[in-house]
């Protein structure tokens, strides 16, 4: 008999369980891919909205016009001043606040959105519901396109697109992630999530990349491309998409599966596993003790892991994910965190045309590198959470060094581009890594917390309650930014950096008894994902 060929033998040397692990994973990554990959035009787009052209001869804007009438796209008039581009109504002074206002349009209504959405989750199938999202995400990305073929100046026009794209996109985060949790157990979570969550900068670059290809030729194509893009995953979504392991008879177990036989869910432990006292025990772990709990499981024990308990029980309420230990806690930490990132998301690059003087295109490219520097970061807060076991002691060290950061970034981007990069890449890192922690692991750490009794449906509303928390922080950064840039982009800076002290603030307070924190309520996961301070936080009776 001839030998397998090595390619052949890699694949069958992972089980059914793995390959339709690997195939969630890939999924999930590329439908929340997409929706960032859709809101990112927006930021590439606002340094067309608005510019000068000062820099052209008479000739060479004549020709662009007669060009322009040739192709039949819409030309858009100049003002009387014959030096001024933009696109009305952002040809006023007030231009920053009127894009602001666009970038306040989406996140407040995405804020406001996902604390319903994260219930209405949990009561529909998953599948369906993000399908629905990304064809209505794609369809409203396209209108704000359509804007500029229809020759469309109305503001108004422009602010109830991004509110309706702003409601619709919070059917992505709380889908993504009760999948994603559905089929990763808690081992090793910080990790796996950390890579899947550089999702949020894969979307970003791409996103940038496309809007930046068209934005100075045709700025309507660099959201119709997104939003075709969007509604294409949805279909894929309708069609792979498959919510929970037990769907197809596969294990949600992250524990070696080639003892799983379709489903069974038996798993044949290859080592001795020992109670601590001292330490409370997974829920996974405790599935792999003996029903006394004292003694510990030898070779070849074969243990029967039990089914979904929670599926027959009904969804939690609102109130009732706001009492778990820890959600309103890294709901706050969340909502500095992601005034930060979002706050850059929106105007880095505008910053970086004014600053290093580049074109609309060239500055989207040049900030695709603080999203490089995001999948560093993310990742690296997911292996250091892992090996430590502590959450928010990783949070915090990010925060605590991104503000000083954030500091230098403001100074030193204006002596060049070779500083501006390197900023970009290490600030990157650190914002990036705080908000993709508490997005992913830690909100599914509290979504499956032990005080549930193993109620699966309560992962969807604590998803969304912490991201909606921080999403109002989203929403005000870049309203900032805008009521703030016109006086200098230093006061925007030091906006960014109090915003991430109070953040870090959070996350010391979070712990003390004094305040009512995580720590003064019992048993909870905070007292392994939230140590920031629990030496000084004695646990009470």
């Amino acid at each position: 008999m001839a030998p397998l060929p090595a390619g052949i033998r890699f694949i069958i040397s992972f089980s059914r369980d793995q390959w339709y692990r690997a195939f969630i994973f890939i999924l999930t990554f590329l439908l929340y891919a997409s929706f960032h990959l859709s809101r990112k035009p927006i930021s590439i787009v606002k340094g067309e909205l608005h510019r000068y052209c000062t820099a052209l001869h008479g000739e060479e804007v004549e020709f662009k016009s007669q060009s322009q009438k040739a192709s039949g796209t819409p030309s858009h008039r100049p003002a009387d001043n014959e030096t001024d581009c933009s696109w009305a109504p952002f040809d006023q002074d007030n231009y920053q606040q009127l894009l602001g206002a666009l970038d306040y349009s989406f996140l407040c209504a995405y804020a406001i959105g996902m604390y319903l959405s994260g219930i209405i989750g949990e009561r529909l199938p998953i599948r369906y519901y993000l399908t629905f999202g990304m064809l209505a995400s794609g369809a409203f990305t396209a209108l704000f396109g359509l804007g500029y073929f229809y020759n469309i100046h109305s503001f108004g026009f422009y602010v109830v697109t991004q509110i309706i794209n702003g409601l619709v996109q919070t059917t992505g985060w709380p889908s993504v992630v009760t999948c994603l949790s559905n089929w990763f157990g808690k081992g090793r979570r910080g990790l796996i999530m950390g890579v899947w969550n550089s999702h949020t900068s894969v979307g970003n670059i791409l996103g940038s990349l496309i809007a930046g290809y068209w934005v100075s030729t045709c700025w309507g194509l660099s959201f119709i491309v997104p939003g075709a893009i969007v509604a294409a995953m949805g279909i894929v979504c309708f069609l792979f998409l498959i919510e929970h392991p037990k769907d197809i008879a596969c294990s949600s177990s992250l524990v070696a599966p080639k003892g799983c036989e379709n489903g069974t869910q038996r798993v044949r432990l290859q080592k001795q596993i020992f109670m601590d006292k001292n330490k409370s025990l997974d829920p996974e772990m405790q599935c792999l003790l003996l029903s006394d709990g004292k003694h510990p499981v030898h070779q070849n024990h074969i243990v029967v892991l039990p089914a979904d308990s929670g599926g027959g029980m009904a969804a939690i309420s609102f109130t009732g994910a706001l009492k778990i230990p820890g959600v309103i806690e890294f709901s706050l930490c969340l909502l500095f965190a992601k005034l930060v990132s979002y706050t850059f998301l929106f105007w880095l690059p505008l910053y970086i045309t004014n600053v290093d003087h580049l074109d609309a295109r060239q500055a989207g490219e040049l900030s695709t590198l603080f999203d490089v520097g995001g999948i560093f970061g993310g990742i690296l807060a997911g292996v250091i959470s892992d090996r430590l076991e502590k959450r928010a002691s990783t949070c915090g060290l990010m925060l605590l060094l991104a503000a000083p950061t954030l500091y230098i970034f403001s100074t030193i981007s204006k002596m060049g581009l070779e500083a501006t990069i390197a900023m970009l890449l290490l600030s990157g890192a650190l914002v990036s890594g705080p908000y993709a922690l508490i997005t992913t692991a830690v909100s599914a750490d509290l979504g499956t917390h032990k005080s549930l009794k193993g109620n699966s449906h309560a992962l969807a509303t604590v998803t969304a309650i912490i991201d909606g928390t921080g999403s109002v922080g989203a929403a005000l950064g870049p309203l900032l930014a805008g009521l703030l840039s016109p006086s200098g982009w230093n006061n925007v800076f030091y906006m960014l950096m109090f915003a991430d002290a109070c953040a870090l603030l959070v996350s010391l307070l979070g712990c003390c008894p004094n305040t009512g924190g995580a720590a003064s309520r019992g048993p909870a996961v905070l007292r392994e994902a939230w140590p920031v301070a629990e030496p000084d936080c004695p646990e009470r009776s």
